[in-house]
């Protein structure tokens, strides 16, 4: 039975998930780091928000660990690097409060607009203070997105609902998309300078940390007013500061600071900034939602191998899980096969997929043959780490899908480029679900992938399994299975044998001095 445990308060139907889908679960909050560094070794899967910090070190210790989820959208309280390097995915719920964040943002918006917070105040100590509370209408302003996402997209519709004009800064925004939300895409320069108020709706990365800082506000209309419902990281606050004190900047709406939580900070008493605790999320409806979706999400990863809003790895859904399995069985062997007889450095990878598997979902699959042809090369990868090790490494990987195959109802080739040679190993599934490698190096042959194995390649001359038995006779290793191919008579053959034991390293180098044999190498599996 798989094991979660949830490190950070969710709502108790969450636990009732985990439970009812047959995953035992621990609710342990409020730990220290060293108290979770002490315990996480014990769990499969880790359920948090934002409190818990899943560090480098807490991954270290985290040897059982498969799956971490948050619920919420940020993962900044994650080391998404490290989870990648040791093969822990990573999920998030990025719609379960894209709804709440952004009507928290509107209502910001207006709070801002209409100095409500202030005139609030001031009502209710007695005062009618109606002249000093001079407000702005959203009506006919250009609204300014810098992230035009899941949030975004929502904040635009609203927006588009108060008759504002929305602009959208958004690389991975494409025309199309803009063009249905009804927002205009623009250039981030374009954006500052247009804009009459401005909201963050992106995660906080290298390429967006401090992406308003003085230089950028500089370049905005005199009078804008900035909200940020995202990530304190995203604004330069000392910046955004003297902007405020100078009169550059109007106002700002702040739900989220640089350092939380937030007991201290220079916006507080300021006349036109309006500030939150980070409430973004915080309704009911929404703690909720998240919560159930990361207990469904990490259940459904740990019993059936779906995946789910993961940020290091291809999704992979329910229905899609049962297809795979069997490719991925054999796509492991294959790549498993090709790394243990690669001696040189890689230099390129491709992978072709043959009819029934290219109608699939190949992403999975290529990490798993990546992670396959990686491991014997390197340690600790697998099918998380394995792309990323693929590009530092400098590993040219592509993917070829041929809807039709000629021989066969499925096929997976890999093909392997090296410093000295190219290489090619095809496998197929017979009745569906058991793996074959059916192809060596254009060779036709059919084998069943063992626990142990021996492959040998020789010069197709007479003699050479005889002496090969009785080499393999004379060190008492039984042969379980003989599998050959070759090329036209009197060219090259390969041998894959199955053996009930391993092959020692002495009995290769033995078969290796045979008459006739270029290559030997004991495989495991």
């Amino acid at each position: 039975m798989p094991k979660v445990l949830i490190s950070d308060s969710l709502s108790p139907a969450a636990v009732a998930i985990f439970r009812d889908r047959g995953v035992e679960v621990d609710v342990k909050t409020d730990l220290k780091p060293e108290e979770l560094k002490a315990i996480i070794g014990q769990y499969d899967g880790l359920a948090i928000r934002s409190a818990t910090k899943v560090t480098k070190e807490v991954l270290a210790a985290a040897t059982n660990l498969k799956v971490v989820g948050r619920a919420g959208i940020g993962v900044d309280n994650v080391d998404v690097p490290a989870a990648t390097q040791r093969g822990v995915v990573v999920m998030n719920t990025p719609f379960g409060n894209s709804i709440t964040t952004a009507e928290h943002a509107i209502a910001m918006m207006f709070a801002l607009a209409r100095q409500l917070p202030d005139a609030n105040a001031s009502t209710h100590a007695g005062k009618w203070e109606k002249s000093r509370f001079m407000g702005v209408e959203l009506f006919g302003k250009t609204l300014g997105l810098i992230g035009c996402g899941n949030i975004g997209s929502i904040v635009a519709d609203r927006a588009i609902g108060l008759k504002m004009k929305v602009i959208a800064y958004d690389p991975f925004l494409s025309p199309e998309r803009a063009l249905d939300l009804g927002v205009e895409k623009v250039e981030l320069d374009g954006l500052f300078a247009r804009a009459d108020f401005l909201t963050l709706h992106t995660p906080l990365t290298d390429q967006t940390r401090n992406i308003i800082d003085a230089a950028a506000i500089a370049k905005m209309k005199p009078g804008v007013r900035i909200i940020n419902c995202a990530r304190g990281g995203l604004i330069v606050e000392d910046d955004l500061l003297a902007a405020l004190k100078s009169g550059h900047v109007a106002g700002a709406a702040l739900d989220v600071f640089a350092v939380e939580p937030a007991k201290e900070s220079a916006f507080f008493g300021l006349p036109n900034v309006v500030c939150t605790p980070h409430l973004g999320a915080a309704t009911s409806e929404a703690q909720e939602n998240v919560a159930l979706q990361v207990a469904e999400q990490i259940s459904d990863f740990l019993l059936s191998g779906a995946v789910t809003n993961a940020l290091n790895m291809p999704s992979v859904t329910a229905e899609e899980a049962p297809k795979l399995k069997p490719y991925l069985a054999l796509v492991e062997q294959l790549g498993g096969f090709a790394g243990q007889i690669t001696e040189t450095r890689l230099k390129a990878v491709n992978i072709t997929y043959e009819g029934d598997v290219a109608q699939l979902n190949t992403r999975p699959i290529t990490s798993v043959i990546l992670a396959g042809l990686l491991r014997p090369l390197l340690d600790s990868v697998n099918m998380v780490s394995a792309p990323v090790v693929a590009r530092e490494y400098d590993i040219d990987v592509s993917e070829t899908k041929r809807e039709t195959c000629e021989d066969y109802h499925t096929l997976v080739r890999l093909t392997v480029t090296t410093e000295r040679q190219t290489r090619s190993i095809a496998g197929s599934l017979f009745a569906g679900t058991k793996p074959r490698i059916v192809e060596l190096e254009g060779i036709s042959l059919e084998a069943e992938v063992a626990r142990n194995m021996l492959f040998v390649r020789n010069e197709d001359k007479p003699g050479f399994i005889g002496r090969l038995g009785t080499v393999l006779g004379d060190a008492g290793i039984n042969i379980a299975n003989f599998n050959l191919g070759r090329r036209p008579e009197g060219g090259s053959a390969l041998a894959l044998v199955s053996v009930d034991s391993p092959v020692a390293e002495e009995i290769v180098k033995t078969v290796q001095g045979l008459p006739s044999v270029v290559q030997a190498k004991a495989l495991n599996f």
